[in-house]
């Protein structure tokens, strides 16, 4: 890591910033894979290496803090700090046309999940802008959102009139229209909710389950993507954004894409078929000891039935949802991109 590091720094030609800046930086998870590799050595290391010292950070993550997951974007926008990641969908209470961003079952690999993201950029920076108060800087993501289950499950027939923790809106929709029944648990309850019955299944990524000992309290694993790739946003307060001299704005819009966010997205399909080992002991697993969950694979008819009821159902809803010129906006930017179209 610290030869990476030197290199990156060493080998780039860098305009550094005319006056020391210092940010304050609320990461996001802390226990997850995207945060130890990704996030913060950016921000501890990289960045103020390659500032050359001049920008120094302070780095805190959003459960360290205690932080309502709702209120992440907005304590951003009122300058409660200066940077905040976490995931998109925690802040679609406040701004629904977001869940256009991450939609489940249209991208099926890390090379599609980031045209699909890059295709979105243009409306995600318009949104945090007019919401947020807040300029995008990065967008990364968690491995695909699959399911988790402490039930017996043979494909997403058996999901009728299970209980299921969703990992967004949308995702919710989609469950629901496949007749279970979507429950509300943060992230941090749902093994306690899969031990004790109040949910049957959950969605998240198999990387996430796996560091936060899932395969504890669930039994089967379903690696279809129904809660899509989990997007993370990065922002800055635009207050601070724009206080920033142009030197030091250009150095953090290089560094973030080169020191986070295209490493963060290089490792996204490896590392869905790395945690898929661990969780289930189907191939090596380069992150610990190996669990034994049952896999479930998914049938064409499963992907077929689910796509049919995002395209017919649960679009359409968010397009009505989200108002104004959303769905035109969508269809023509990711929509050409993963060849979907909301009528």
């Amino acid at each position: 890591m610290r030869i990476t590091l030197a290199a990156l720094a060493a080998t780039t030609a860098l305009v550094l910033p005319a006056h020391a800046e210092n940010f304050s930086v609320v990461g996001s998870w802390s226990s997850l894979p995207l945060h130890g590799a990704y996030e913060a050595p950016f921000w501890s290391e990289i960045l103020p290496a390659a500032s050359d010292g001049t920008i120094t950070v302070e780095l805190t993550t959003h459960n360290q803090m205690g932080l309502g997951l709702g209120d992440i974007y907005p304590l951003l926008g009122q300058g409660v700090y200066d940077v905040a990641m976490t995931v998109a969908d925690y802040a679609v209470a406040d701004a629904p046309e977001l869940e256009g961003l991450d939609v489940p079952l249209v991208a099926l690999t890390a090379d599609e999940a980031r045209a699909m993201v890059e295709a979105a950029r243009p409306m995600v920076d318009d949104i945090y802008r007019d919401r947020f108060n807040s300029k995008v800087l990065a967008i990364a993501p968690y491995p695909p959102q699959i399911v988790f289950c402490n039930k017996p499950i043979t494909g997403l027939d058996d999901m009728q009139g299970l209980k299921v923790r969703a990992s967004g809106r949308m995702t919710a929709k989609l469950l629901e229209a496949l007749g279970a029944e979507g429950v509300n648990v943060s992230f941090a309850e749902v093994p306690g909710a899969l031990q004790n019955g109040v949910v049957d299944c959950a969605v998240t990524g198999a990387g996430s389950g796996y560091s936060a000992g899932w395969w504890e309290v669930s039994t089967h694993l379903l690696p279809l993507p129904l809660g899509g790739w989990d997007s993370v946003v990065t922002a800055m307060n635009m207050d601070k954004w724009n206080s920033l001299d142009a030197a030091t704005q250009t150095l953090l819009q290089e560094q973030i894409v080169t020191g986070f966010e295209d490493p963060a997205w290089a490792s996204a399909q490896d590392s869905l078929v790395n945690d898929i080992a661990c969780l289930t002991g189907i191939g090596e697993c380069p992150s610990g000891e190996a669990r034994s969950m049952v896999l479930v694979e998914a049938s064409e008819a499963d992907f077929a039935k689910a796509r049919e009821i995002l395209t017919t159902e649960v679009l359409p809803e968010w397009a009505q949802r989200a108002g104004g010129d959303w769905a035109v906006r969508w269809n023509d930017s990711v929509g050409q991109v993963v060849g979907v179209t909301i009528n």
